[in-house]
């Protein structure tokens, strides 16, 4: 088992930033990619952003391309949302997640585990 716990989150302006971060715990070596989601009240849950372990590979939604940036630490086994210039659109319930195989990494049935989430809340 995997085990995440998100931080990072709260209120902010618009046009401020947040730094999302995830650590992973537990059989962390059977993942190969961390995955950021989001789900705002009465929407579907949508991806942001994901990353993988090893290599350079990164993925963004269009939505929060240019904005967001995913990184990681392999040492701490975290994986961070850097979250710029952030709109009322953007608040939601941050989750990750991560991958044993990831297929499509923009569906969130590629991720096997997931955390709490943590709330941002951009205020206008």
């Amino acid at each position: 088992q995997v085990q995440l716990v998100e931080s990072g989150g709260g209120l902010v302006q618009v046009g401020g930033s947040l730094r999302l971060s995830c650590a992973a715990s537990g059989r962390t070596f059977s993942t190969v990619a961390m995955g950021w989601f989001r789900q705002a009240p009465g929407k579907e849950r949508e991806f942001v952003a994901s990353i993988r372990w090893t290599g350079r590979t990164t993925y963004y939604a269009d939505s929060v391309n240019g904005r967001f940036t995913i990184s990681r630490d392999n040492a701490k086994d975290t994986v961070y949302l850097q979250m710029n210039n952030l709109k009322p659109e953007d608040t939601a319930v941050y989750s990750c997640a991560a991958s044993k195989a990831l297929r499509v990494p923009t569906m969130d049935r590629s991720y096997d585990y997931w955390g709490q989430g943590t709330q941002v809340t951009v205020s206008s």
